[in-house]
């Protein structure tokens, strides 16, 4: 058998001009797991190339490729960062070459990339019902943790209370000194944590907006969300929180009335979060508004790398899918 190093050249900086051949292997392989899975009907869409291109340009040099001898892509690996927070994903290994070592080789080199820019948290998402994947992950010192619920409530046209702000409704020295404001609250409240280049990527490249509710004397919370279409050919059908932040319950269900609202604006038919296990108020108040779950995924982390855990009453949620 050949050695994983004689199968990839690489890695090299993935570039949007890669987009269609990581999306060919994004796409065979999800829907190869799929297969393998028992769910064999399901076809993986091709992603929207805006989401390749947010994907991309937050991970920078976190976004690795590695090709063939013939320059044809065979894996990728996108890792991001943000703040001491690290993650992977999406990531995949072209069919054809699964089961050889590249997958370990892409992991390993993100999970280096990533230690070596000082992060304290590690990590990725893969399906529960793949056992397959969460025993690979865990011989390369992975350990798995608490689920993310996806769950879906419906746009709302209803009275929104209280005072808030949309970024993209603002000139850009107000929107600066806006994202300054929830940079600060945010490592107050959960030290580490920032967000702020996923919120001006967002803005710059027209795909969402960020949401912030005012408290009494500062920032009491904020909702980082895309609109734009994950699938390649597909009309926007949902509003997808990618980070969220409320300083308590009452901020939290203020930000989803919020939410709501806004996805009515933009002519979306639903609201969707990935509610984070470990916040079981916050669960049962998306259950409470009527949400619906729809997806589970089980986040892991690398040994001594866990996820933070903000004090009792504070509300995280870092997406770690795009």
């Amino acid at each position: 058998m050949l050695r994983p190093e004689r199968l990839l050249v690489g890695p090299r900086a993935a570039t949007v001009d890669d987009v269609d051949a990581l999306n060919q292997v994004f796409s065979e392989a999800f829907t190869d797991r799929y297969r393998r899975d028992g769910l064999v009907g399901v076809r993986v869409p091709r992603l929207h190339r805006d989401i390749w291109r947010y994907a991309i340009s937050d991970a920078g040099p976190g976004a690795m490729l590695w090709c063939d001898d013939h320059d044809e892509v065979v894996a990728f690996n996108v890792a991001h960062r943000s703040g001491t927070e690290g993650w992977m994903g999406p990531l995949a290994v072209r069919t054809d070459r699964q089961g050889l070592g590249a997958g370990r080789v892409i992991v390993e080199t993100a999970t280096a990339w990533l230690r070596e820019r000082g992060v304290t948290t590690l990590g990725l998402e893969t399906m529960p019902r793949t056992v397959e994947n969460i025993g690979f992950y865990g011989r390369l010192g992975f350990v798995p943790g608490m689920l993310t619920v996806t769950m879906t409530g419906e746009a709302s046209r209803r009275r929104v209370g209280g005072e808030f702000h949309r970024l993209g409704s603002l000139p850009a020295d107000g929107r600066r000194a806006l994202v300054g404001r929830c940079a600060k609250r945010l490592d107050r409240a959960a030290a580490g944590y920032d967000f702020s280049r996923e919120i001006e990527l967002t803005a710059e490249l027209g795909i969402g907006d960020t949401v912030v509710i005012d408290g009494d004397d500062d920032v009491a919370g904020f909702a980082l969300w895309h609109s734009a279409p994950l699938a390649e050919g597909r009309r926007p059908e949902e509003l997808r929180v990618l980070k969220l932040f409320a300083d308590s319950d009452e901020a939290f269900v203020r930000l989803l009335v919020v939410l709501e609202a806004c996805a009515a604006g933009e002519r979306v038919r639903r609201v969707a979060i990935r509610c984070q296990t470990a916040y079981s108020r916050a669960y049962r108040a998306l259950l409470t508004r009527g949400y619906r779950v729809r997806w589970t995924d089980l986040r892991m982390t690398l040994d001594q790398f866990p996820e933070a855990r903000p004090p009792a009453g504070v509300v995280v949620f870092s997406n770690w899918e795009i």
